[in-house]
């Protein structure tokens, strides 16, 4: 069998979520079935670390796919013939993203719509794009994969798309364990000027709902009356007016460390040297920070929305994201109930056993199976 894949988020030291999931889940599932022809079709120069193994064949179909018209001709002119090339028995595309012009079997991986739920939260012509191909990408698709329960109802009751056909495939984390005390406080040193720190981790994005953090870490602080800094680690992709109001509002702004796109050993080692995660997104898909910190013994703060609660269990001290008072009070107990925190690790660690990249991989290539059954 020929699985062709897009692979256009398979870029060098940026694999942001969805890369991830595509580099993850396709490095095992390569190595695992040596009998079958994969196909990598990136959009631009590709890293050699991503040819995973021996079955795999990359190749790049131009232009690099970054922008509407970009994104049109890459998906609707140079994939298609790419297929064609190859002969592809099904195409496989981890982001989500089909071509409408071609007949070869498609399985998307959808991680979430968030684009329907807050579409203010995305630039207009983006926003016009997902809104006239998404409705269009599950009708062409011939089976769905996503990561969550959450997402696989959100599909099937928004575009009618049969939920038998919906196979989850939830994310793992990569690398991530806990440190010692020793370490612990190196980070601390180096991030946080010896202090400790909650951190939040994840592109910076109106979804992210730092506006509120900002506005819960002022309340935290003054009722805490302590030092205790907030990390905030992540490109910086959206910074808006209410982000940079919220932002000089609190008094505590100068506390606020903003790491910019870390590694993936530092973000391990600060994940794991914090008192906790905060994270309270509007809106999540799966939520692999969520997995991360609990994989590194952290307790975790998150919002009660979406797929998190899927995802965290009765592991983590939920809150409302829309509330900024409850998230600040959130932190307050779980800074001061040492008690509290080692029940949160405790559970963290039963909850935690029910994801591995192993398991995604084994889930991705079964719904292939049903895809390609005759």
């Amino acid at each position: 069998m020929i699985i062709a894949v897009n692979t256009r988020l398979l870029i060098h030291d940026r694999l942001e979520g969805i890369g991830r999931f595509t580099a993850e889940t396709l490095k095992i599932i390569t190595r695992e079935h040596p009998e079958h022809q994969f196909v990598f079709i990136f959009d631009r120069k590709f890293s050699d670390e991503f040819v995973f193994s021996q079955n795999v064949r990359p190749v790049i179909a131009y232009p690099p796919a970054r922008h509407p018209v970009l994104w049109y001709w890459f998906f609707e002119h140079a994939l298609p013939r790419e297929l064609n090339k190859c002969k592809a028995d099904l195409f496989l595309s981890p982001d989500g993203w089909l071509s409408l012009k071609t007949g070869v079997k498609s399985l998307p991986v959808i991680h979430d719509l968030n684009f329907l739920h807050y579409p203010h939260f995305i630039p207009f012509t983006v926003r016009r794009y997902y809104a006239y191909f998404f409705p269009r990408f599950v009708s062409r698709a011939s089976r769905i994969a996503t990561v969550s329960e959450y997402t696989a109802h959100d599909i099937s009751s928004t575009f009618g798309f049969p939920k038998d056909k919906i196979d989850v495939v939830y994310n793992g984390a990569t690398g991530f364990m806990p440190v010692n005390r020793e370490q612990k406080a190196h980070v601390q040193l180096q991030y946080a000027g010896g202090n400790p720190y909650y951190v939040s981790v994840g592109l910076i994005h109106p979804r992210k709902n730092l506006t509120n953090l900002f506005r819960a870490y002022e309340r935290f602080r003054r009722m805490l009356h302590g030092n205790v800094k907030l990390l905030v680690v992540g490109a910086r992709k959206w910074w808006t007016d209410d982000m940079q109001k919220a932002y000089d509002q609190c008094s505590y702004h100068n506390d606020i460390v903003f790491t910019g796109r870390v590694s993936d050993e530092e973000l391990i080692k600060i994940t794991a040297s914090a008192i906790g995660l905060i994270y309270v997104s509007y809106f999540e898909g799966f939520g692999i920070p969520v997995l991360e910190a609990m994989n590194s013994d952290v307790p975790v703060i998150c919002s009660s929305v979406s797929a998190l609660p899927e995802v965290g269990g009765d592991a983590v001290l939920y809150t409302d994201p829309a509330n900024p008072e409850a998230i600040a009070e959130a932190m307050l107990k779980l800074y001061k109930d040492e008690s509290l925190r080692d029940e949160l690790i405790s559970k963290s660690r039963v909850q935690r056993e029910k994801f591995s990249w192993e398991k995604s991989a084994h889930l991705l290539w079964q719904s292939i199976e049903k895809c390609t059954e005759r």
